[in-house]
């Protein structure tokens, strides 16, 4: 028997959570670390950055990282797990370091709809930096996307908000576009003079283009705030979010069904009633008795509790597991190190 029954991977862009799990939902271990994506960082090291990251939660348990298998059962839910090309390339990879006996690949984001649902079945959708969305029948059937960008049709989360309010506020001012709050919200937001200076400034590398993401909350608030062109920003997100959990619930054939619809990322951690409301309006006439549950609880929980839906565990493991692996402990740990530049 191994010491532990499962081993959980939320393997993000920019964060990756490792936690090693006893059969009744007790947590044995946990590592917090860099992002794992093998887009980013290539098979080979994104392997190593897992690696180091298992062998510091299995020293947290009073596990040997040598002694393999670790686990039961391994779950690995991870960014940029998007086409079968990504399934063909990670899934050796990773069977070739014995972490566990069996183990599940998926995309991050069936961690995060787990999480949000105390079902095993549902939709999930991700607005982060970017956005995603996967869906699971109540006979196992799945949905998922590319999300690839633009490229696969998509348009939504951090990035794209805040690209289109720079635009925006451009427009604003040069004349080509309506006048919005943007004009103003958006360069007093780098301390610049202007909309052009901040289109300057990240053109030229001077402000880093991932901080267009810090606008997506300005976004929101100058909507709230009554701001037309934000709000039409906003609209478009909401209908993003309708088009791709109501694809994945019409492919599902749960239409008919009270479909818990999980809500995770970045762009649910503010308390913004009206852009939610507007959200399940818009899956009520695809579903009307689809339900939307915004997830709090940490993404690796929903990879554990995947996990222990493979090993039959019962509800008070669940229940245990989510009372325990809390975003303050993981917040709590030592970050392990990046090991590659």
């Amino acid at each position: 028997m191994t010491a532990a029954a499962i081993l959980a991977v939320d393997g993000g862009n920019s964060k990756t959570d490792v936690v090693l799990v006893d059969a009744g939902g007790a947590v044995l271990g946990a590592a917090r670390g860099p992002g794992a994506s093998h887009h980013h960082l290539g098979v080979p090291a994104a392997m190593e950055t897992l690696e180091a990251l298992v062998a510091t939660a299995c020293r947290a348990a009073g596990v040997d990282p040598a002694e393999r298998p670790l686990a039961e059962v391994g779950v690995c839910c991870l960014a940029g797990l998007d086409l079968p090309a990504d399934d063909e390339a990670i899934g050796p990879a990773v069977a070739a370091r014995r972490w566990a006996r069996e183990t599940l690949l998926h995309n991050d984001v069936f961690a995060v709809l787990r999480a949000g649902t105390e079902r095993t079945w549902g939709v999930g959708v991700v607005v982060g930096a970017g956005m995603n969305c996967a869906g699971v029948a109540p006979d196992g059937r799945e949905v998922r996307f590319p999300a690839l960008g633009e490229l696969s049709g998509d348009w939504g989360g951090g990035r794209d908000i805040g690209v289109a309010a720079v635009g925006a506020a451009l427009r604003g001012e040069d004349g080509r576009g309506p006048r919005t709050a943007l004009v103003q919200l958006v360069p007093g937001h780098f301390g610049l003079p202007s909309a052009l200076a901040v289109v300057e400034a990240v053109f030229l590398g001077r402000i880093g283009s991932q901080r267009v993401l810090e606008l997506a909350p300005l976004v929101l608030a100058a909507a709230e705030a009554g701001d037309r062109v934000a709000a039409d920003l906003v609209g478009r997100q909401v209908d993003e979010v309708v088009a791709m959990a109501g694809a994945a619930i019409r492919r599902l054939h749960l239409t008919g069904r009270d479909v818990d619809v999980a809500l995770g990322g970045g762009l649910f951690h503010r308390d913004d009633p009206a852009f939610v409301e507007r959200i399940a309006a818009g899956i009520a006439e695809v579903a009307p008795a689809a339900k939307l549950r915004q997830v709090t609880a940490p993404p690796v929980v929903g990879a554990a509790l995947l996990g222990l839906d493979r090993l039959g565990a019962p509800p008070a493991a669940a229940e245990r597991l989510r009372a325990t692996l809390t975003h303050e402990r993981l917040l709590a740990l030592q970050p392990v190190a990046a090991s590659n530049p």
